[in-house]
C-alpha cells in the first residue's frame, strides 16, 4: 500500500485530483499558475544565492 501510495504521489495523481475537486474559473487558473511561476523562480533564485554563499 506505501508503494503504491508513493507512487501515485510522484506521479502528481493526487495533486491533480485535489485540483479537479472543483471548477476553478480561466481567469482563476491563470492567477494561480502565475503565482506559482514566480515563487518556483524565486525558489530558483534563492537557492542560487545560497549556493554563491557557500562557495565564498
Amino acid at each position: 500500500m506505501k508503494v503504491l501510495k508513493r507512487k501515485l504521489i510522484k506521479e502528481g495523481l493526487f495533486k491533480e485530483l485535489k485540483s479537479r475537486r472543483y471548477y476553478e474559473k480561466p481567469s482563476d487558473r491563470r492567477k494561480r499558475k502565475l503565482k506559482e511561476s514566480l515563487k518556483k523562480i524565486r525558489k530558483e533564485e534563492a537557492r542560487q544565492k545560497k549556493n554563491l554563499q557557500l562557495m565564498q
